[in-house]
């Protein structure tokens, strides 16, 4: 057990013998059993067993034997794991405490369904729905040349190159902020947002929910260190919100503004927003950033680890795109209709190893049920998308990486949008189509340029490597050995 999650514990067990106050939550009802899960242990409930940095693999072994839905508890939190899609229905309204105690309150994806969700949303809507992604097009495009032209300057690295082009997209469509190698404000957000993976797990949130007089402790006391991350956390997060918003402002004022959703927000409130919508702006703004840069940097960086371990996807993705885009030139979005194996590599990579595991975890508001089983109101609701992706009755063989698996006989692509990845419902991924358009165009951009390869070692063999994940909420792919060559092509970028 880590050191963070010990301090958790230990922080946990000491209010509970100050105040005496634990024990099995006993329910009300007689009759309406809870799904069915593992058997317990005393006080400290269903911990044993789960890797903590994974604990998405217990929960499908969990699935395996007990099913679809899953029950567990912790410290007596009640804990719904969902194991498949047609189990993933609408349960995830209530925020966690953990959200705000680091800032993240702000965040439409882990806000409370209710007045000012519905608003949020209203704004992204507008911005990002599928005809108005549209019109991000070029910008993707350029981004994506210039992705291309980095990747020719210094290949070795691969990793800076993807993490610029990540927020420079993101960053463009939200503020008209055109980022740089190494630009302080995405450092920053992106310290920002690995605090967040690390702390904002339903784990975690069970602890303070069973135990909410925790959140009054001081930082000084055992086992509160997360509220001494939480004052750096929303620190981090006030200057990631207002920093690139003032700029936006500024140059609206100067006359120089250029689209973006900031700008386009503002103007359609005019001179008489309220404070209010004007921070209901802002917020959107923050969440749009935090959200696609962290899923698109990932999931280019899983498509590359992808090719280097199965270099006959790549050979087949090469072959296609020459005959079809020919050497002289990048793919563009109109290429994309006669591309449909590159679409495929697309789905496979958000099947094959899926970035959020556990999907976005709330919690029930009231008291449910789903096929004769009792979901008490104020469970923490987990959707396991490992185990979803993992399915071997849907998706044979799941740990091979298999872009066929996505086709019809033709060669057609099928009806499996990997709807999974995006989240569940009317919380499903407002910014899938442009995300989806940031990570193709990119994709098949490095697809006609370059070669993905397992590096040579000093003795001339290709040094084998297994692949390592930083964890939380999200999953994140660690450095790994790889050697990125270019193609022999012609093309003026």
């Amino acid at each position: 057990m880590s050191s963070g999650w010990r301090d958790i514990y230990i922080g946990a067990l000491t209010c509970a013998a100050l105040v005496g106050a634990v024990c099995y939550v006993r329910e009300k009802r007689k009759v309406l059993p809870l799904p069915p899960g593992p058997r317990p242990m005393p006080i400290i409930g269903n911990i044993r067993g789960i890797d903590i940095n994974a604990p998405w693999l217990a929960y499908t072994e969990w699935g395996k034997q007990y099913g679809d839905i899953v029950y567990s508890h912790l410290f007596g939190q009640h804990i719904i794991v969902i194991n498949s899609e047609k189990v993933a229905i609408e349960l995830l309204e209530k925020t966690l405490p953990t959200n705000n105690l680091l800032g993240f309150d702000f965040n439409t994806i882990l806000m409370r369904y209710g007045a000012r969700w519905r608003r949020q949303r209203r704004i992204f809507h507008q911005a990002f729905r599928a005809e108005a992604s549209l019109g991000y097009r070029p910008m993707q495009q350029q981004k994506a040349q210039q992705l291309m032209c980095n990747m020719l300057d210094t290949p070795e690295e691969f990793v800076n190159h993807i993490r610029v082009f990540s927020s420079s997209v993101i960053m463009s469509a939200s503020y008209d902020y055109d980022t740089k190698y190494d630009d302080p404000l995405v450092a920053l957000i992106g310290t920002s947002l690995e605090l967040a993976v690390q702390e904002l797990r339903p784990e975690v949130a069970a602890v303070f929910i069973a135990f909410p007089s925790l959140l009054r402790l001081p930082a000084w006391f055992p086992g509160m260190s997360i509220k001494k991350k939480a004052i750096q956390s929303r620190e981090w997060v006030r200057e990631w919100m207002d920093d690139p918003f003032q700029r936006v402002l500024e140059r609206m004022a100067e006359g120089t503004a250029q689209s973006c959703i900031v700008s386009n927000a503002l103007r359609r409130i005019g001179g008489k927003g309220t404070s209010g919508e004007i921070s209901m702006i802002k917020e959107c703004a923050a969440t749009a950033f935090g959200t696609a840069f962290e899923t698109t940097d990932s999931v280019l960086q899983i498509f590359i680890l992808a090719m280097v371990l199965f270099p006959e996807v790549q050979m087949k993705a090469h072959a296609l795109i020459d005959a079809v885009v020919g050497t002289s030139r990048l793919p563009t979005f109109e290429d994309r209709s006669s591309l449909q194996y590159i679409d495929a590599i697309l789905r496979e990579t958000l099947r094959w190893h899926p970035i959020l595991p556990l999907s976005v975890s709330h919690a029930s508001v009231d008291s449910d049920m789903y096929e004769g089983y009792y979901i008490p109101k104020g469970a923490i609701i987990v959707p396991n998308v490992w185990a979803m992706s993992q399915n071997e009755e849907k998706y044979p063989n799941p740990s091979q990486f298999s872009p066929e698996r996505f086709l019809n006989a033709d060669g057609n692509l099928n009806d499996d949008t990997v709807d999974m990845a995006f989240g569940f419902g009317r919380r499903i991924c407002v910014g899938r189509h442009f995300a989806d358009a940031s990570v193709w165009i990119a994709m098949s951009g490095l697809l006609a340029m370059f070669t993905f390869s397992k590096r040579i070692g000093a003795d001339g063999e290709a040094i084998e490597f297994e692949p390592q994940w930083f964890s939380g909420i999200a999953t994140h792919l660690l450095p790994f050995p790889c050697s990125v060559t270019p193609r022999l092509r012609k093309v003026d970028i």
